[in-house]
């Protein structure tokens, strides 16, 4: 199976016969370092990149990596999300970019995708408390005012009324972080810079969900700027910020739970300066590989009678919207069912 390689430090990455070569940089983030151990990529191997530091490349490299269908997504310093560099799409479809673009300028089809989505990312919200509730936690209020909430959701007649319940839920599920995580308080949800711990692993965990829905997208033959939910907005792949709303209660959300109760992420962990709270290296690596075996964990999926990862239960909902599309089969969003 081929893996995610996330590159933390300054280097340089080339091509080397076939593979990829990855050589450190010196401290200034400019040259090789020449007492550095460079480090043999085969490309089989190679799903997409992860780039944290400073990446080196021609585009040799990137014209190799496209012809491997390897993706490469790029962050900054401050851990946002600044683009990727993406394979060319062999999967275009004529008709699928049609019933994408139909089913958009359609009011009321657009509407019937924006809601499941929605759906979904509700009900897993209260699956991650209904857990917790079992384990002694008391969230049974909490969960009444998101069911209730989550009753409006078939009532909404626009998407930003749409959004502005699923932001209500939201803002209930979030207070109950602070009855589930041990040692760290959530406090008020705030982004770019997100201002303590809870927040940085949130903002964090929610971009790498959205480049692995991205991924996702790119190996079916739905186009990722028609968006049903988030308005369709120029260099941004708005269809992936609505499928990783189904996905962010599952694969970020239970992971952040995860590393804070186990004490594997700590203060320690954090970098806090200029009035930002962010990881620092250690901690992204942590984090990122708790994502990853997050990915890699199967379920017995109840369609198929098989075991299916969590990584393939992004792509399998990238087939089922695109089913709806084409009026094969209805789209039902992902619900936890354990």
């Amino acid at each position: 199976m081929k893996k995610t390689f996330y590159l933390f430090n300054p280097g340089v990455l080339e091509r080397k016969d076939n593979t990829l070569k990855f050589t450190p940089c010196a401290d200034d983030g400019d040259m090789p370092d020449v007492n550095a151990q460079s480090r043999y990529l085969p490309v089989e191997d190679i799903s997409e990149f992860y780039v944290f530091g400073s990446l080196r490349a021609n585009s040799a490299l990137f014209n190799f990596l496209g012809q491997k269908d390897i993706a490469v997504h790029f962050f900054d310093y401050y851990e946002n999300y600044t683009g990727s560099f993406m394979p060319r799409d062999g999967l275009l479809s004529g008709k699928m970019l049609l019933a994408q673009t139909a089913n958009y300028q359609n009011q009321k089809k657009r509407m019937v995708i924006a809601r499941k989505f929605i759906e979904g990312a509700a009900y897993n919200m209260v699956k991650n408390l209904q857990y917790y509730n079992r384990r002694g936690k008391d969230m049974e209020d909490i969960i009444g005012l998101m069911n209730k909430l989550a009753g409006q959701i078939a009532e909404a007649q626009t998407t930003e009324e749409l959004m502005g319940v699923e932001g209500q839920i939201r803002q209930y599920y979030y207070k109950a972080f602070n009855l589930i995580i041990n040692d760290f308080e959530m406090g008020n949800r705030t982004k770019q810079p997100p201002q303590n711990e809870v927040n940085a692993l949130i903002s964090f965990g929610n971009m790498v969900c959205y480049t692995i829905c991205l991924r996702a997208i790119h190996q079916t033959q739905l186009n990722p700027t028609i968006s049903y939910l988030h308005k369709p907005g120029e260099r941004r792949y708005s269809l992936a910020l609505d499928v990783s709303e189904i996905f962010k209660p599952i694969l970020v959300d239970r992971v952040i739970f995860k590393v804070l109760n186990r004490k594997e992420i700590q203060e320690k962990h954090f970098d806090k300066k200029l009035n930002k709270c962010l990881l620092n290296t250690i901690g992204k690596k942590i984090f990122v590989k708790s994502i990853e075996d997050r990915l890699n964990e199967t379920i017995k999926h109840r369609s198929l009678k098989r075991a299916v990862s969590y990584r393939h239960l992004v792509k399998l909902e990238c087939y089922k919207l695109a089913k709806h599309l084409l009026s094969i089969e209805e789209y039902k969003p992902f619900k936890m069912y354990w």
